[in-house]
């Protein structure tokens, strides 16, 4: 056999992704490329890797081991690059990240710093909701995800980052009240939900179902934006995390209506899989992030604490 390392490449990703057409773009060659060098592959074994049926690739179970070999062989590729690096004095590759949608708020900052130290690192960073977020994690396809409701089925090894509170939001003109509402004040006030798979939609829905409250469903949209423009319009009320909405708070758009068992409390958590072999960069990210979460959130979250 006389493979090369782009070859291997190529057919792990094409693994990873199902597609000639995905694997091109995330490699950023072009399509005929991919399939020329896929077909090399393919004719140093005896055996297929692939099938196409109906127009449609699906790996082989002999490929799918030939993948996790692959794999294994670019990771111990990696790893002697960076050990290169280190005694260059420098940290290369990426950092593979999959963020809830509202997680977006707080990713960045810690995030940050860490990419500013390590000019040598590349920063691959896909917001989505939590039911996309659990499968690319589950799927080997990133390293770290953040998120706020902690996967039930999904082995992972986690680090509390921070609170996330979530209120009753209505707009500028919505119920006003210095006291504290009963919950109840949720079956009278038409709901604008987040879509199925959505970390928030399930925190929300959970404390619905705990309280046994019959609730009007206004309309369900696809981001955690598209609700906050949807209250301000005078849509409806909304069950909101803090964190996406401390402008618009302050400037008046929206306020938070007081209601008897707000703010519901989740955690902000940084999670990987246990059985994950973390990369050099990867391992660099998780030191960090445990020697400097409490200074990143006195630094940018201070403000969170005055609403409780």
């Amino acid at each position: 056999m006389n493979y090369t390392l782009q070859q291997l490449r190529i057919f792990q990703k094409v693994a990873q992704t199902g597609h000639v057409t995905r694997a091109a773009e995330e490699l950023h060659l072009t399509q005929p490329a991919v399939s020329i060098q896929l077909k090399n592959f393919q004719d140093q074994f005896e055996l297929p890797l692939f099938e196409i049926i109906h127009k449609r690739l699906y790996i082989t179970d002999f490929g799918q081991e030939v993948a996790v070999s692959a794999q294994r062989i670019l990771d111990e590729i990696n790893s002697v690059q960076f050990k290169m690096h280190q005694h260059l004095g420098a940290l290369t590759g990426k950092l593979k990240l999959s963020v809830v949608s509202t997680g977006k708020y707080i990713a960045p900052y810690f995030v940050t710093d860490f990419m500013n130290q390590h000019s040598g690192i590349e920063l691959v960073m896909d917001v989505t909701n939590k039911a996309l977020v659990l499968e690319s994690l589950a799927g080997n396809m990133v390293d770290f995800a953040f998120v706020s409701v902690l996967p039930e089925q999904l082995p992972v090894n986690k680090i509390k980052l921070m609170q996330n509170k979530l209120f009753l939001i209505g707009n500028k003109e919505a119920i006003s009240s210095n006291k504290e509402l009963n919950s109840t004040i949720l079956k009278e006030v038409p709901l604008i939900y987040r879509e199925e798979g959505s970390g928030t939609r399930y925190v929300m829905e959970r404390f619905i179902r705990k309280q046994k409250i019959p609730v009007t469903k206004k309309m369900e949209l696809q981001s955690n934006e598209a609700v906050k423009q949807a209250v301000i319009a005078g849509l409806g009320y909304s069950i909101m995390p803090l964190i996406g909405v401390k402008n618009e708070l302050m400037n008046g758009q929206l306020q938070i209506i007081p209601v008897k068992g707000f703010p519901i409390e989740s955690s902000w958590n940084l999670i990987w899989m246990q059985d994950k072999k973390l990369s050099p960069v990867a391992q660099a990210f998780l030191n960090y992030v445990r020697s400097e979460k409490q200074h990143i959130i006195q630094t940018h979250f201070g403000w969170y604490e005055n609403y409780g």
